[in-house]
């Protein structure tokens, strides 16, 4: 194993995770491997139709089947449930109201009409088909475009138009810019709709005690606390009435953060019915209804001189958020808007955010939900460069903040500090044989072969403090809690309102504790997903599990430190405890500059605490059970560069990737192996979404994309080796100077692949403006110049 980063003795290690030996053996415990006796199943009726009236649902022959418990409507539901109102006090931002199930009308293609109770899912999933729907269809509304025109059929009834939100903001006087400016070089991109694909799909099973009065919901769900609080509140329950456990849970990137429809209707079922009932999706329901993300189009305007550099940059972005708003309808692209900037010098700015709604499944954050930013804005610069027959990195680096320049407040306030862009991007830079490749293209050119050669830098946000959320408008927090338990043998226990699903948390978060306290991380559980167990906490989301969770736990741990070190102190007979300190697990005393045993280890003091109170320092409390709440920065970062070599073929447009490089700087990393592995999963989410993905709806609102043989993911035969150069720096303002990581890679690789390519397809006079790369999108753009 490799040693620990500077100054620390169990963060940094690259201790094999703890979990991998359950979840290699078969041994993981997964929502199916829950077993509930005389469980019932729920399954769905959804609508056929992408916009249609309800004009009669007939339930009778399906309620009549064997085996068939109930039934239930909209109607049913409206009565057990209160509906879901999205109505924060967002300037522009116009609030919604949501039902469990729809009553009057269906808003996209697998909507939901009805559910069926059965004594096993079979018999739910037959009798579904035998609920009779009439429906009056209407005109569907199929994207932005057709969203925002006059007179277009309304998604939600309820608002004057499709438009759920639009903020604009100017810094500066881009106009005057665009005046001054050598050339305004104009830009667009388009990122198709995506959807997370966890190998594991969405589903529940909820456990009504009609004597207690209290649910228990099991899920595998990325925010247990916040889940909780909507099912208590939605259910008309109090918290303390609700349990929600999460198992292991088989991944989520952002779709199980939501409380769903779907999952709120199996709890109302199980209190209704006071019988257990439990419900698991197909792989068709989660392609078609469980979640999209990504579906946006950005236009920028740069003012450039002659150098290449920026005067001043105008932005506009349309999103299409699908039928419904599980979450606030302007956070996703006003969070692409907030730091397009990234690394560049860019004081005069303004953007203009369009958000509508569409007859198509909803939408919410998607790993990296912000992760065409870096693309629009490298893409930007790439531009400029062709327009001005510059060279990409000599723009990039006449536009790029250099280290005196931090910390820099950019255009729209936000302050990036600790961050290493300019380095990172001449390590790539170097490392990818920058100089060297334009020879070898030039070479290649000449016999026929296509090279491209792309370049991405990513500002990566992190952690979002709940100052941002308040600066926003948006309801909730930022915070993360956590407990440390050191028990009267001790061994260690400890807990936070994450919910891992697959980072390798359990690993990780024990490390930032036995650090905190001065342990092995052998010595340390992690308990999770448990609310009656794990302090109320914000859960997994962004790329906070490290900076919030675990500086939460590392801080925690220096508390139970100090006190144990208070008691130590009494122990050793010694005034203060000023000279002592824990280290694997023993008292150390610092002796004319040199640490020394003391003789007393921690669990002799445990011991004390719990079984011998009479002898601890007068005042001091028995136990070691320790709690704290920590609310990181409004935003921290971290950044990256990327640099992809591809081999593009112009006759059938395939596309090969010759070489990746990235280098990271992530802050104080906790554990190399499980940062790797996320630094390699979000690369090749990058490159997956920008080569292959994407949800096709056709002009009637038909989902053409519901199966594995049409929604495309890259494999390892498509994707290369990933060439990661480590560039690690501290932030000075975060506990253990953790920064937090897990999206850039997204951000980063379908920057860079993009760039490549137009950079093969430079010769053509040809752009590539939208994702993803498909050999026939490809081929189109070469039509006819081959």
């Amino acid at each position: 194993m490799s040693a620990a980063s500077d100054g620390f003795t169990q963060i940094g290690r690259a201790i094999p995770r703890k979990e991998d030996r359950r979840f290699l053996t078969g041994d993981g415990r997964y929502l199916d491997d829950i077993v509930i006796a005389h469980a019932l199943h729920a399954t769905f009726v959804r609508s056929p139709h992408a916009h249609a009236r309800i004009l009669a649902i007939d339930t009778a022959a399906a309620a009549a089947m064997p085996g068939v418990v109930t039934v239930v409507t909209g109607h049913d539901l409206a009565q057990w449930t209160t509906p879901l109102q999205m109505a924060p006090p967002i300037e522009g931002l116009r609030p919604t109201e949501m039902a469990t199930l729809p009553i009057d009308k269906v808003r996209f293609q697998g909507d939901l009409v009805a559910c069926v109770v059965a004594r096993d899912r079979y018999l739910a999933e037959d009798a579904a088909e035998m609920v009779e729907v009439s429906y009056e269809a209407l005109a569907a509304v199929t994207d932005v475009t057709a969203a925002l025109a006059q007179k277009a059929p309304l998604v939600d009834d309820s608002l004057p138009s499709n438009l759920l939100a639009q903020q604009s903001f100017s810094q500066g006087d881009v106009a005057a810019r665009q005046r001054e400016a050598c050339v305004v070089i104009e830009a667009s991109f388009s990122q198709p709709r995506q959807t997370h694909m966890p190998i594991e799909t969405r589903g529940c099973a909820a456990v009504w005690d009609d004597g207690r009065q209290h649910l228990t919901f099991h899920i595998g769900n990325q925010a247990p606390h916040p889940l909780r609080t909507q099912l208590a509140r939605r259910l008309s329950l109090s918290e303390s009435q609700v349990t929600v456990i999460s198992p292991d849970v088989g991944g989520g990137f952002g779709q199980k953060i939501a409380l769903y429809r779907e999952e709120l209707t199996v709890a109302a079922l199980a209190r209704h019915l006071k019988r257990p009932v439990r419900w698991r999706e197909d792989r068709l329901e989660n392609l078609q209804a469980a979640c999209h993300a990504r579906e946006e189009r950005c236009l920028t305007r740069a003012a450039v001189d002659a150098d290449g550099r920026i005067l001043g940059l105008e932005l506009e972005i349309s999103e299409d958020f699908g039928a419904y708003s599980f979450f606030p309808g302007n956070y996703i692209a006003r969070v692409v808007a907030l730091i397009l900037t990234g690394p560049y010098r860019v004081s005069d700015y303004s953007y203009d955010i369009k958000v509508a709604l569409t007859n198509k499944c909803g939408v919410g954050p998607m790993r990296a939900p912000m992760a065409m930013a870096s693309w629009v804005m490298d893409g930007t610069l790439d531009a400029v460069a062709r327009h001005l027959g510059l060279d990409p990195l000599a723009v990039r680096r006449a536009n790029m903040l250099q280290p005196q320049d931090f910390p820099h407040t950019t255009a729209t306030g936000e302050v990036l500090e600790d961050i290493t862009p300019s380095q990172t991007l001449e390590a790539v830079a170097t490392t990818i044989g920058y100089d060297d490749f334009r020879a070898r293209q030039a070479a290649a050119r000449t016999a026929g072969r296509h090279l491209g050669l792309g370049l991405c830098v990513v500002v990566e946000p992190t952690t979002y403090g709940s100052r941002f959320y308040k600066g926003a408008g948006i309801a909730g927090s930022g915070h993360e809690s956590a407990w440390v338990r050191i028990e009267p043998s001790g061994a260690v226990n400890a807990s936070v309102g994450l919910m891992g699903t697959g980072q390798g948390y359990e690993t990780a978060l024990a490390q930032a504790v036995a650090e905190g306290l001065g342990v092995d991380t052998a010595q340390v559980r992690i308990a999770l997903g448990n609310t009656d167990v794990a302090p109320y906490g914000m859960g997994s989301r962004g790329a906070r599990g490290a900076t919030a969770g675990g500086g939460a736990l590392y801080l925690c741990a220096r508390k139970a430190q100090d006190h144990v070190l208070r008691i130590a102190a009494h122990m050793l007979s010694l005034n203060s405890p000023d000279d002592l300190r824990l280290f694997d697990a023993r008292v150390q005393r610092l002796i004319a500059g040199t640490w020394t045993d003391s003789g007393v280890a921690l669990a002799d003091v445990s011991r004390l605490a719990y079984l011998d109170p009479m002898a601890l320092p007068q005042g001091t409390a028995p136990g070691l059970d320790f709690s704290l709440s920590y609310d990181p920065p409004p935003l921290t970062y971290s950044n990256a560069s990327h640099a992809c070599e591809i081999e593009l073929d112009p006759q059938t447009g395939r596309i090969t990737i010759m070489r990746y490089v990235a280098a990271e700087d992530c802050g104080t990393v906790l554990n190399p192996i499980v940062v790797r592995g996320q630094q390699q999963g979000a690369i090749a989410m990058g490159l997956s979404g920008a080569l292959l993905e994407h949800v096709v709806y056709d002009e009637t609102g038909q989902n053409l994309s519901s199966s594995l043989a049409d929604y495309l993911i890259a494999t390892a035969c498509e994707l290369p080796d990933f060439e990661i150069l480590p560039m690690h720096t501290p932030n000075k303002r975060t506990p253990a100077g953790l920064k937090g990581m897990a999206e850039g890679g997204v951000m980063g690789a379908i920057g860079a692949l993009t760039n490549a390519v137009n950079d093969a397809l430079a010769p053509f006079g040809v752009t590539a403006d939208q994702q993803p790369l498909t050999p026939p999108y490809i081929r189109g753009l070469l039509r006819g110049r081959v």
